[in-house]
């Protein structure tokens, strides 16, 4: 057996450097938490004061009871502003895909000429629209319009279809 100068053996010397790592890993380890508990703290605080998060809607289904399907392939955003004028109208349509408003400014009234059912929206409101029943939009009050329409579509298609007079 090999005793050092000491007179430790060579596995108790092995053991202490272990040991002696080991504190080492640990002082280390609790060093990174604490720095980083400093700097995430502060941020959440901030995070806590300066971010209010206000869920606008959670749903399944469209405003007529739909439920919401997206694209089976090769999906394509497209967000769009509608500026409208007071008492404009949209013409009759409908949309092959999915489409959500969220209205910015004005009033909107939207009337889906198959089930009867119409909406009305304001500033703040979020909603889906109908897909493939005949509808209308008007704007109503002496405000303009501003909505922001976020369409769902297969990559290069439209999501409007203009009903033929």
């Amino acid at each position: 057996m090999y005793l050092g100068e000491d007179g430790t053996s060579r596995q108790e010397k092995m053991r202490a450097d272990g040991m002696i790592d080991m504190v080492k890993s640990m002082k280390l380890i609790w060093l990174v938490v604490r720095l980083f508990a400093l700097f995430i703290s502060p941020l959440q605080a901030q995070e806590r004061k300066d971010v209010t998060i206000t869920q606008l809607l959670s749903t399944t289904t469209t405003s007529s009871g739909q439920p919401i399907v997206l694209p089976q392939k090769d999906a394509q955003i497209v967000v769009s502003i509608y500026d409208m004028v007071p008492g404009a109208t949209l013409p009759v349509h409908k949309h092959p895909y999915s489409r959500y408003g969220y209205v910015l400014s004005g009033n909107l009234r939207v009337t889906n000429l198959e089930t009867g059912q119409v909406g009305t929206y304001k500033p703040g409101d979020f909603f889906p629209e109908s897909v493939r029943q005949w509808h209308t939009g008007a704007t109503f009050g002496a405000e303009p319009l501003k909505l922001l329409v976020i369409d769902i579509v297969e990559k290069g298609q439209t999501n409007t279809t203009l009903q033929k007079r």
